[in-house]
């Protein structure tokens, strides 16, 4: 067993070096092929949806279909690592685990390729969690609708938590997100004669300084948002009124009503801007994530179940500011994430992320176990859900 395990870590590995940007994921998509396609055939039907790959495991008496969920993509970020199997593409790396979901998710497609269950398993690769997001279209592909699961799992790697934990929760687990990008188009002209023109880098300080009134003066404070511009570009030269400007950032909340209400504040401030500046505006609200919300009688007794099975130590824990898209598998099928301890000072999406190998057999064994005991438990007529 244990150099079964090896296994999925040096594919981990092999998957590190290989990060790709969403929809462009054509290596990791060959090498996941190439991996599915030396497991034994007679069991297993594989489709791919663009850059993603469904895979479906025959049971021995198929009266449920069980799904697991695993993204594919990188991001634009240069790594800066001590492993020897860095990232092989410029600019990009696997900083948000999804190197380790998917040797995890080849764990469990494994598992069952080899172990055979009553029930059926959809092991769903899926690209583009970073951006555009995959989910929503995967969902509304012909190739996934025709195998879509009664139940759906995913995870995301914890940096906070340590190897051999798992920490889920009942309900919002993750927050609604959307990006947010405002141009500001006015009129440029010489430093020396600012009456002449209208000054697109004064108005975008003031709009992003009324941003940052919507969470503290418009949400309930026992609700919770988030609005952060994290970038901010203009002008071309200290002594060049700048004509344009342009605020990039994100919005999380973890109500759908609360999103709507920052998004309308947005507008009027951004209506305001172009009032008081004499300029043009435009808002894009770029990738938008459905809140992970975790069905709640399902999500209560996998986390009973592991609370006894000897797999992991369980932490209930808080709802995040997190985006994942897997909220929209869980706004059309019930199930459930989790996130799996890594233990590691860096958070996601830094340049230094060496999440802990050892959690990889916790997650197979974890998952496998759990669909074959939820997989005898609905056959015993214990549960229905």
């Amino acid at each position: 067993m244990r150099t079964e395990i090896q296994t999925f870590v040096d594919i981990r590995r092999q998957l590190h070096r290989i990060p790709e940007p969403g929809y462009a994921e054509f290596k990791t998509q060959r090498f996941l092929l190439d991996r599915i396609g030396e497991l034994p055939q007679h069991r297993i039907e594989v489709r791919t949806w663009r850059t993603g790959i469904l895979v479906k495991v025959k049971g021995t008496d198929p009266q449920f279909t069980f799904g697991y969920r695993a993204d594919m993509d990188g991001l634009p970020i240069e790594e800066d690592t001590s492993y020897k199997f860095r990232s092989e593409h410029p600019g990009f790396m696997h900083a948000c685990g999804h190197d380790m979901h998917m040797a995890i998710g080849l764990g469990v497609l494994t598992h069952f390729v080899e172990r055979e269950m009553a029930d059926d398993l959809i092991v769903i690769f899926q690209p583009a969690e970073e951006g555009p997001g995959g989910a929503k279209p995967m969902l509304e592909s012909e190739e996934l609708r025709g195998w879509l699961p009664e139940q759906i799992v995913a995870l995301h790697i914890a940096p906070e938590y340590p190897a051999g934990t798992i920490a889920t929760r009942p309900g919002i687990l993750f927050a609604n997100t959307s990006e947010l990008f405002i141009d500001l188009i006015g009129k440029g002209g010489h430093a020396a004669y600012p009456h002449r023109a209208n000054d697109m880098v004064v108005a975008a300080a003031h709009l992003l300084v009324q941003l940052q009134s919507i969470v503290s003066r418009n949400v309930n404070p026992l609700d919770s948002a988030v609005v952060t511009v994290g970038k901010i570009e203009g002008g071309t030269k200290q002594n060049i009124i700048a004509e344009k400007s342009r605020l990039e950032g994100t919005i999380r909340t973890l109500s759908a009503d609360t999103m709507q209400l920052v998004k309308q504040r947005i507008e009027a401030l951004v209506r305001g801007t172009e009032a008081s500046f004499e300029c043009t505006a435009h808002i894009d609200y770029g990738s938008n994530y459905r809140q992970v919300y975790n069905e709640e009688q399902i999500t209560r007794e996998f986390m009973e179940w592991l609370g006894t099975s000897g797999h992991a130590r369980l932490i209930e824990c808080s709802e995040a500011m997190t985006g994942e898209d897997f909220g929209y598998f869980l706004e059309s099928i019930p199930g459930f994430m989790f996130w799996l301890g890594v233990d590691t000072p860096y958070g996601l999406h830094h340049a230094k992320l060496e999440p802990s190998e050892q959690a990889i057999p916790v997650a197979i064994y974890a998952v496998t176990d759990y669909f074959r005991w939820k997989s005898d438990r609905l056959r015993s007529g214990g549960d229905t859900a």
